[in-house]
């Protein structure tokens, strides 16, 4: 990025898209893994109750965690320093004849 500026707007994009997301996705697969996710259903006249299965909880866990990665890496990517780049040296064609040794 030549632009600091638009290095940093893209940081908070990728934190408000993808991280707080995440977090949000973390805390529900840490409740739902632990056996603390319940749910209710009705349709007409038939209702449901029970608990969430406990890899719903595990694979949100998951899904939050590379969400959470991406904020991680775009600021990374972006702002990360260059480095400088060196000085070119300008070398002979090959086909220029050697000079006379001294």
């Amino acid at each position: 990025m030549e632009n600091r500026t638009t290095a940093i707007i893209l940081t908070v994009v990728a934190v408000l898209l993808c991280g707080c997301p995440g977090i949000c996705a973390c805390l529900y697969g840490g409740l739902t893994a632990a056996g603390l996710g319940t749910y209710t259903s009705e349709f007409g006249d038939f209702s449901s109750s029970g608990q969430t299965p406990i890899w719903v909880g595990i694979v949100a866990l998951c899904v939050g965690l590379l969400f959470m990665v991406v904020p991680v890496v775009v600021g990374v990517l972006t702002l990360r320093q260059k480095p400088a780049e060196s000085a070119v040296v300008d070398l002979p064609d090959m086909d220029d004849p050697l000079p006379p040794p001294s």
